[in-house]
């Protein structure tokens, strides 16, 4: 919902910096969100940290008024620094009042989940209504215990403390309940079981994140523990850098972003389009796509049909993008063999078979025998590792037998 007026205004964390600067004002006016550099952005050309793009093409660095790119109705890097479906959630919980239980995520302005959302977002921007004074929305470092019951909470639309409001959702990501965590010098989001799941999600994803890293594959790392007898997992921060005066923060963008789409018309988003992309704007393009044709077979190979184009992200630091570690790595339920990925493979060929992959293996540059050369490397490392994993995860043998050659290594998904 937009409506006709309203304003925010974008603070950024530049690279290396652990404070923020004002970038600019973003207005809400005739149905879609327009952006401005303020002129102190603008004039810190020659300061220590100088101002960067937030992102190219969207938003490039010149004065007047920056409209969205065709189709958008608010610039994708923006967007991407809004809650996600959680976070929304969260949001009504706090100003819904009587309503919770019945809210939209709708029936609130684009404007006040950005500003109502906690400054710890992921990624480098936040909302103010000032200028000037830079407030940060940030909520205390509570215990897991803590939060392993706000999830019912949330999804009764039953009133959640004050204090939690900040930490039960970071920036952007999904719908399952979340929270932002510190400790021992390190900064995690923190994921939890659902009221409505029908099997151990959580489990499920650090099995299949961990198995990701064992076969080679750049991931956040994870931690399975307990909190208040539940399973909770710890996924470390890679947008949060220690520095000796506080944390930086890494800009980041989603590939729905740099595919210029929004959720309207993710079922557009293509592997094909982005490995393009990447050959032309990425660092080290080769390793890149590479590095992503290997994501797509595993995401195959483990089941996780919800690789969504906001479930891919690059870090951008003013000239150049990065494939940040791979996330959101769950196997999906399915109840047949058959299935398919979120994002198109092959020309209009989204189905989760390595055949499929095969297809568009040219689109990374790889010819068939490296394809299936990396085909064969993920298969060993999930059979190899399968057993050890499952037992650190303390995962049953009844759900040991859910996922094997359903979810990981399903026989039809491996055909050839």
């Amino acid at each position: 919902m937009i409506s006709e007026r309203g304003e925010a205004y974008v603070w950024i964390w530049l690279p290396g910096a652990t404070t923020p600067v004002v970038a600019g004002k973003l207005q809400a006016t005739n149905g879609m969100f327009v952006f401005h550099y303020g002129k102190s952005y603008l004039a810190r050309a020659d300061a220590t940290q100088p101002a960067i793009p937030i992102h190219e093409p969207e938003l490039p660095l010149r004065t007047g008024l920056l409209r969205p790119l065709a189709g958008l109705t608010i610039a994708g890097c923006i967007r991407d620094a809004a809650p996600d479906a959680w976070g929304r959630r969260v949001i009504l919980n706090k100003l819904g009042g009587a309503a919770r239980a019945s809210a939209d995520t709708a029936d609130l302005h684009e404007l006040t989940y950005l500003l109502e959302s906690g400054s710890d977002r992921v990624g480098a921007l936040d909302f103010q209504h000032s200028p000037i004074e830079y407030e940060p929305r940030v909520g205390e470092n509570v215990l897991l215990e803590q939060l392993v019951n706000v999830t019912e909470l949330i999804e009764a639309g039953e009133p959640l403390p004050p204090a939690l409001h900040r930490v039960v959702f970071p920036g952007s990501g999904g719908a399952r309940p979340k929270a932002l965590v510190d400790a021992a010098g390190a900064k995690y989001i923190a994921k939890f079981p659902s009221s409505a799941d029908t099997r151990n999600l959580v489990k499920a994803e650090f099995v299949a994140m961990r198995l990701a890293a064992l076969a080679g594959l750049r991931v956040a790392p994870v931690r399975l523990v307990k909190a208040a007898g539940r399973d909770v997992l710890l996924v470390e921060r890679f947008d949060r850098v220690s520095a000796a005066s506080g944390w930086t923060r890494k800009i980041m963008v989603s590939a729905l972003t740099l595919l210029e789409l929004d959720e309207l018309m993710a079922r557009y988003a293509s592997y094909e389009t982005l490995a393009e992309i990447i050959r032309h704007r990425f660092a080290e393009p080769v390793e890149t796509l590479q590095e992503l044709f290997a994501r797509l077979a595993f995401n195959i190979l483990c089941g996780n049909t919800d690789d969504h184009a906001r479930n891919h992200a690059a870090f951008w630091d003013g000239s150049e993008l990065r494939l940040t570690p791979a996330y959101d790595i769950c196997p999906q339920g399915r109840t047949g063999n058959e299935a398919s990925q979120a994002m198109l493979i092959a020309g209009e060929n989204r189905s989760s078979q390595l055949r499929t992959c095969l297809k568009a293996a040219h689109s990374f540059l790889l010819g068939s025998d490296e394809a299936k050369r990396i085909f064969a490397q993920l298969q060993d490392a999930i059979k190899t590792h399968w057993q050890q994993v499952c037992d650190e995860a303390e995962l049953g043998q009844v759900e040991r037998k859910f996922l094997w050659r359903r979810q990981f290594l399903n026989p039809w998904s491996v055909m050839l």
